[in-house]
């Protein structure tokens, strides 16, 4: 998929899960493209001096499960989008310790508090999801490996769990028509490090098995969901649906 060029008009976005390797690269490309964006964030430290002093870039330091209604439907107001690269810590207690539904849980409370605003236009909200869920709108081959593969990680991995709850939520509650919130569930094949942005490819579903999966860098994660916000284009093309993205030429074996 070429660099979306398309200039699109200033916009204010909400990101939660911004300190993230992922997240971190959303909040800067949004700002490099001219947006106003929110975070909220546990540990603005985190961010490197160069986005945390941004003129831009507002840094709310909280947990997002831990503020109120009130505070978040303050926080949200305003917004034409709101991002979430919620996930979490690969430590013991952060795959296993609560919140174990902490995608999930911000997912429902930042929908309500779009809801409670009122605003006169939709809301975008782009979810990062994962390769490993599978889009239930869809008939999805499921290779018989992949099969055990995932009823192993919902037994012993809550996060996948909590992945998988967040993505559904999105697309049996806000459903197709819902007239608040239009949403996207990015899925990302196997995340890597890059410094530099490449070009990507895009499928409804997957093309591979995640036992053998493609590519995608942290990086192109994060422009592709910067795209989704701001190319109305691109967003009317994935609005629903739940995107699978590779690096190119990683999508098939």
């Amino acid at each position: 998929m070429p660099k979306n060029m398309i200039k699109s008009k200033k916009m204010s976005i909400l990101i939660v899960g911004a300190s993230g390797a992922t997240g971190m690269r959303l909040v800067e490309e949004l700002l490099n493209r001219g947006h106003d964006v929110k975070a909220i964030v546990r540990s603005p430290d985190r961010f490197p001096d160069h986005l945390r002093n941004h003129v831009a870039l507002d840094l709310i330091t909280a947990s997002v499960l831990k503020l109120s209604d009130t505070e978040l439907k303050q926080h949200v107001a305003g917004c034409d989008a709101i991002a979430s690269c919620l996930g979490h810590n690969l430590t013991f207690k952060g795959l296993f310790g609560k919140p174990r539904r902490l995608v999930t849980e911000a997912t429902q409370r930042l929908c309500m508090a779009v809801k409670a605003n009122k605003s006169a236009a939709p809301i975008k909200y782009v979810l990062m999801n994962t390769v490993a869920n599978r889009n239930r709108d869809l008939e999805e081959p499921i290779p018989f490996a992949q099969k055990i593969m995932i009823a192993l990680l919902r037994l012993f991995l809550p996060p996948h769990s909590d992945n998988e709850q967040a993505a559904e939520y999105l697309r049996t509650v806000i459903g197709q028509n819902d007239k608040a919130i239009g949403w996207a569930a990015v899925r990302p094949s196997s995340l890597i490090d890059e410094d530099k942005a490449s070009e990507i490819e895009v499928y409804p579903s997957p093309t591979r098995s995640i036992v053998n999966d493609g590519k995608i860098s942290r990086i192109n994660v994060g422009h592709f969901m910067a795209d989704l916000i701001t190319n109305d284009e691109l967003w009317q093309q994935w609005k629903g649906q739940m995107p699978v993205i590779y690096n190119k030429g990683t999508a098939y074996k």
